[in-house]
C-alpha cells in the first residue's frame, strides 16, 4: 500500500474521532429533533457540544454555526441562497477566483444562467491572487464576494485577510471556503473578518459526510440567506433534515483536537516538508514546485517533475505513494488541472505536475522510503 499522500483529498479519521463517534452509535438512538422524550433529547445535546466544539475552534458564538452535508452544501447555501436578496437589491455581480474550488465554480456558473455576472480574477505565476486587482472590480452592484483561503491543489494561502478588511469597510458579503485551512490555520482563521465560511469534517481528520457554515451576526443579523432545500426547520431551516448525531460529534471532536494540537501538527508538517524537497535534491531529478514556498501552507506541495507523466507515475508508483495530479472532485476526467493553467502553466508543464499532501500521525521514515522509491520509478520513466 505504500504511504498516503493525499490529505488534501481526505484525511484519514482520527481513532480518537472514531471512538467518540462509535460511543454514540452504541448509547444514543434518538433524533436530535425529537421533543417529546430523553432519547431525542440526548442526541440534542450531543449536536449542540458539537456545535460548541466547531464555534471553539474558530471563535465564534455556537448559533453562528449551522451543520450541512459538507462543504459543497455549505458553499451552495451560502451562494445560492443570496438569490433572493440579490433580486431585491438590484445586486447581481458575484467576484471569485480562477482557482477556486468546482463547489464555487460551478455553483457560480449556473448562477449566471440566472442572470447574474461572474467576473474571475487570476493567480500571479506564483498561485496567489493579487488582493488590489480583486477589490478593484467591487462596485455598487457587487453582491457577493467568494474565495479560497487555501488552495486545495497547490497549498498556497491567499490574502483573504485584506480582501475581508476592505470589503467589510464597503459593506460588501464575503465568503471564505476555509475547507483547506481550518484546522491548520487556526489563529489566521480566527483574525479574518467576513460573513460566510464553509469547511469539511473530513478534511481536518473528521467523518466524512459532515460540513459547517459558518453564518456570522453583524449588527445581530444574519447574512441574508434562504435555503435552497426544503423540509423541516432543522438548522434554522438552513440545511433541513436529521442533523446525523454521530457525524456531529465526530465532527466537533476533530476541531477539539486541531484547537489542541494544531501548533505540533503544523511543526510535524514542515518536518516532513523540508525532507521531501531534500530527496528531491538528492534524486537527481530536474523539478520545479509550482508555487511561491513562503506562501504555502505546510501540507501541500505541488511538484513538476521534468520529462515524467504524472498520470505515469501515479499508475507506476501506486504501490509506493498515494498521491494525485489535481482536485479529488475533477481527479476521474484526467483533464489538465485548471488551476495550474490558470497560473500560466503550459499543457506540458501541468501534465509534469503531482501533488503530495500528508498531516497528523504520518510516519516521516515511511514517508522517506515509499517517497525514495517513487523517485526511482519517475526515473525509469523518463
Amino acid at each position: 500500500m505504500g504511504v498516503y499522500l493525499d490529505y488534501n483529498a481526505s484525511a484519514p479519521i482520527d481513532h480518537r474521532v472514531v471512538d467518540c463517534m462509535m460511543e454514540v452509535y452504541r448509547k444514543n438512538i434518538g433524533n436530535p429533533d425529537s421533543r417529546t422524550h430523553s432519547y431525542g433529547e440526548n442526541a440534542r445535546m450531543i449536536v449542540e457540544n458539537a456545535r460548541k466544539q466547531v464555534a471553539k475552534l474558530l471563535a465564534v458564538p455556537p448559533e453562528d454555526v449551522f451543520f450541512t452535508s459538507g462543504a459543497t452544501e455549505s458553499i451552495n447555501t451560502a451562494m445560492q441562497g443570496l438569490k433572493e436578496y440579490a433580486y431585491q437589491t438590484g445586486k447581481k455581480q458575484i467576484i471569485t477566483t480562477a482557482i477556486e474550488h468546482k463547489a464555487v465554480l460551478e455553483t457560480a456558473k449556473y448562477m449566471e444562467k440566472d442572470g447574474f455576472i461572474v467576473d474571475d480574477v487570476y493567480p500571479d505565476s506564483s498561485g496567489r491572487i493579487d488582493a488590489g486587482k480583486l477589490l478593484s472590480l467591487v462596485n455598487e452592484k457587487t453582491l457577493l464576494v467568494s474565495m479560497i483561503h487555501v488552495n486545495n491543489e497547490t497549498g498556497m494561502i491567499q490574502p483573504v485577510k485584506e480582501v475581508g478588511d476592505a470589503l467589510s469597510r464597503d459593506g460588501i458579503l464575503f465568503h471564505v471556503d476555509a475547507t483547506q485551512s481550518c484546522g491548520k490555520l487556526v489563529e489566521e482563521i480566527r483574525e479574518l473578518d467576513y460573513d460566510m465560511m464553509s469547511f469539511s469534517a473530513h478534511k481536518l481528520y473528521g467523518p466524512q459526510g459532515i460540513g459547517a457554515l459558518i453564518l456570522r451576526r453583524k449588527n445581530y443579523k444574519l447574512p441574508p440567506i434562504r435555503p435552497i432545500l426544503y423540509g423541516g426547520r432543522q438548522e434554522h431551516g438552513i440545511s433541513p433534515g436529521t442533523v446525523p448525531a454521530a457525524l456531529a460529534a465526530g465532527f466537533g471532536r476533530a476541531c477539539e483536537i486541531a484547537l489542541e494540537e494544531y501548533q505540533q501538527d503544523t511543526s510535524s508538517s514542515l518536518e516532513i516538508r523540508k525532507m521531501l524537497i531534500q530527496l528531491l535534491d538528492e534524486s537527481g531529478l530536474r523539478y520545479k514546485i509550482n508555487g511561491d514556498l513562503k506562501q504555502c501552507i505546510s501540507s501541500t506541495l505541488n511538484v513538476q517533475l521534468e520529462g515524467v507523466s504524472s498520470e505515469a507515475l501515479m499508475l507506476s508508483g501506486k504501490d509506493y505513494c498515494g498521491i494525485s495530479n489535481g482536485s479529488a472532485c475533477t481527479s476521474h476526467s484526467y483533464a489538465p488541472s485548471y488551476v495550474l493553467r490558470a497560473m500560466g502553466l503550459s499543457e506540458e508543464e501541468i501534465d509534469q505536475s503531482i501533488r503530495l499532501s500528508w498531516g497528523r500521525n504520518i510516519k516521516a521514515e515511511d514517508v522517506k522510503t515509499n517517497f525514495k522509491h517513487l523517485l526511482e520509478t519517475a526515473k525509469e520513466l523518463i
